[in-house]
């Protein structure tokens, strides 16, 4: 079997310049001749991911080049040190970054052509077949050899692990009861996993570049955003089999890629927020559903989005609000801009009631701050100063914390408490000195919480909520995001939606 890059990591930049005609084209030789089998003729994908601009771009230089040519352990990506010289590599790594001479393309016929079915789910138990409860399990990413990890909450321990697709992305979402899982990879293949079974039960792929998906309110339908092609698929929940595609075209025409999908249960539909026009898209799941877009006009090009707890309105990043921008969803109205520094991460911002009142609060990826908003006003409360930028902030219902991450900051091994009420951070703690320390999900009851050390020798770390004593440690492979199907189906406040 010939060399497979299964295990590919994102490509920012070539180590070096390449300048001249002649180097690509050998680096388009050397693509046919050792990555072609595994990664398509256009560099779409098949045994090995995606190997296109648009899904190549979060890696430094130094890092594509150690895949290169040192390999993958655990996987068929080969080492190509012993076969390309330092120039070929850097040759090769821009190559992948420039767009394939062919335009990539993935249509109906090619969804239904990659749908497959694994196990009919009507020959399983409808109940699960394990001691956990099942409200209780977390879904784990890991990222560093694209595995995913069941857990049992209760006893923290590890039930199932299975192989994914390249770089699981956008967060698992879960069937209404909670008995399925589905998952969305950058490259655009969409997993459906049984978690009373502990199966894989249907693949398809929905894309070729995929931001992430959403499961309807009664569990029929999963809708899937792409960026490339700019579209979004409907799926029938039950076996990942295509209902239909939607291109995402504006009012005006202009086609446009997704930038986030999310169900909005108390509503019945999905929101869909446009990267490249300024609309976002209500798609009411009720009886016999049309799928046709309510339009909502906005004041800017949205990338992603939170809830207000009642899900009437949508806070939405905004560059040209220099922050964030309120859209009820009722009336279809910007109701105001919030100007707030830098670039706050609202899809991981989280709720919680202080003094009687609801509170938003967000980190930033570009400075070392956390913004608390009061949503009745929609004014900036407080603004908290961090150790640096960071991504993900986790709180629970019976916790006084809310934690978030300095993920991007020089020293990301530390993980600070906000206290909910007085807005200070209570605590800063650093699990493993040294390794980056990122995004918290809590058990079902909120009793403990379960950490991440985003390191190939990395860990999950259980610590009592209350006492912040450490329970138990978990070695995994860079795990990334844990999500909580009790949590999850429930909505419930602090986790992500």
């Amino acid at each position: 079997m010939r060399r497979c890059w299964v295990a590919m990591l994102w490509i920012g930049a070539s180590h070096g310049a390449v300048t001249t005609g002649a180097e690509l084209e050998q680096a388009e030789r050397n693509y046919q001749q050792l990555c072609q089998q595994c990664h398509g003729v256009n560099r779409i994908g098949g045994a090995g991911p995606a190997l296109l601009p648009q899904s190549l771009g979060r890696i430094k230089p130094s890092e594509i080049r150690q895949v290169i040519e040192n390999g993958r352990p655990a996987s068929q990506m080969a080492a190509f040190g012993a076969l390309l010289e330092p120039a070929q590599i850097d040759a090769l790594a821009l190559y992948l970054q420039r767009p394939p001479a062919v335009a990539p393309n993935w249509n109906e016929e090619d969804i239904r052509q990659s749908h497959r079915v694994l196990v009919d789910v009507a020959t399983l138990p409808d109940h699960p077949q394990h001691r956990a409860d099942p409200l209780n399990l977390f879904v784990v990413v890991e990222a560093g050899d694209h595995h995913v990890a069941v857990v049992d909450g209760d006893r923290f321990e590890v039930l199932a692990r299975f192989a994914s697709h390249f770089a699981v992305h956008g967060g698992p979402k879960f069937s209404p009861d909670g008995r399925f899982v589905y998952l969305a990879s950058r490259d655009g293949w969409i997993s459906l996993y049984d978690l009373h079974n502990l199966k894989l039960i249907a693949e398809v792929r929905a894309g070729l570049n995929t931001r992430n998906l959403a499961v309807s309110k009664d569990g029929r339908w999963v809708l899937v955003g792409n960026s490339l092609p700019g579209n979004l698929a409907v799926l029938d929940a039950r076996d990942l089999s295509l209902v239909k595609t939607i291109a995402t075209l504006g009012s005006d025409g202009q086609a446009s890629r997704v930038s986030a999908v999310y169900t909005a249960a108390p509503r019945n539909s999905f929101i869909v927020a446009l990267k490249d026009v300024e609309e976002v898209w209500e798609l009411s799941t009720g009886p016999n559903p049309d799928f046709l877009p309510r339009r909502i006009k906005v004041q800017d090009h949205l990338d992603d989005f939170s809830f207000s707890p009642d899900y009437r309105q949508l806070l939405a990043t905004s560059r040209k609000a220099q922050g964030g921008q309120v859209i009820d969803l009722d009336s279809g109205q910007v109701v105001t801009d919030i100007s707030l520094p830098g670039m706050p991460h609202l899809g991981s911002g989280t709720y919680w009631q202080r003094d009687g009142r609801w509170v938003f609060a967000t980190p930033n990826i570009s400075k070392g701050l956390v913004s608390v908003i009061d949503i009745n006003t929609w004014k900036v409360i407080r603004q908290i100063p961090t150790l640096g930028p960071g991504f993900f902030l986790r709180s629970h219902a019976n916790s006084r914390y809310a934690w978030t991450d300095v993920f991007f900051a020089a020293g990301n091994d530390a993980i600070h408490l906000i206290d909910k009420q007085t807005l200070e951070i209570a605590h800063t703690l650093r699990p493993m000195p040294g390794k980056t320390a990122a995004h918290v999900e809590f058990t079902h009851d909120g009793r403990y919480l379960l950490l991440s050390i985003w390191d190939t020798d990395g860990a999950l770390i259980v610590y009592d909520s209350n006492t912040l004593k450490e329970i138990k440690r978990l070695p995994m492979n860079k795990p990334s995001g844990k999500y909580n199907v009790g949590n999850k189906i429930e909505f419930a406040e602090g986790t992500s939606h």
